[in-house]
């Protein structure tokens, strides 16, 4: 049984990874972590992660930017293995995570759903055949609590693009504050924010007289608990290193 820490676990992800955990024979939450401690679960909650004194044998993290470094120090140092699912986070924040793969090994995914990695891998295809005779377009609806924008999926799949494109590309982010055509040198990225939408990607690629479309919806956020379940599965006992999503599409 591997025994995991859910960092983040009172939040909305947490709360799903540990209704999903508690139906597995594989995995187990025995701690969590979290500032906000009125749920009360089946396993301690530490508010601050240093004090987490529990046995444990992966993190799974769902938290917010701001408990990055206390996050890293902790798994660093108690060599853990990690699966990262926060988003938002900066360049630095990465840069570090890379560090710390040297360390320990991280699952590192902006989208825990395995469709939308399918997905990325299509875009890549469809952007290196399409090179210089399309325009691009990104378009990411999310409810209206998700704090950051554009969603880390939208650079996700941005990022993915460019990554086969000779000539890469600039994101530009909305286009109220600029009156000019639209440079063809450019990948727009736009986020739609309301209700209870769980999480709807387009990725719009607009040519002369034909328009080609890929598209992903989340309609629960189980499929995101279903893959950092199994990113945890993955990494247990991996050697360090950085491991990515298709490192476990290869490997199922």
């Amino acid at each position: 049984m591997i025994k995991v820490l859910m960092n983040g676990c009172n939040g909305k992800m947490g709360q799903v990874i540990t209704r999903l955990a508690g139906e597995s024979d594989e995995l187990k939450i025995v701690a969590g972590c979290d500032i906000n401690d009125d749920i009360k679960n089946d396993y301690p909650v530490f508010k601050n992660i240093m004090d987490c004194n529990v046995d444990v044998d992966v993190i799974i993290d769902f938290s917010n930017p701001a408990a990055f470094d206390k996050l890293i120090d902790f798994a660093t140092s108690r060599k853990i293995p990690l699966v990262m699912a926060t988003t938002g986070l900066s360049q630095d924040n990465i840069q570090r995570l890379k560090d710390a793969s040297k360390v320990i090994p991280i699952f590192f995914s902006a989208n825990m759903s395995l469709g939308i990695n399918l997905v990325v891998s299509l875009v890549k295809k469809a952007a290196k055949v399409l090179e210089g005779n399309f325009d691009i377009e990104i378009i990411e609806k999310h409810h209206n609590q998700k704090l950051d924008a554009p969603s880390g999926t939208a650079l996700l799949l941005a990022d993915a693009i460019n990554s086969v494109l000779q000539n890469k590309k600039e994101y530009t982010y909305d286009r109220h504050s600029q009156r000019k055509k639209r440079n063809a040198n450019e990948i727009g990225i736009h986020s739609v924010r309301g209700g209870t939408i769980v999480g709807e990607h387009s990725v719009i690629f607009a040519g002369t007289d034909e328009i080609i479309e890929i598209n992903h919806s989340a309609l629960s956020k189980d499929i995101f608990g279903t893959g950092a379940l199994k990113a945890a599965k993955f990494i247990y006992n991996k050697a360090p290193g950085l491991y990515t999503m298709d490192h476990l599409i290869q490997a199922e």
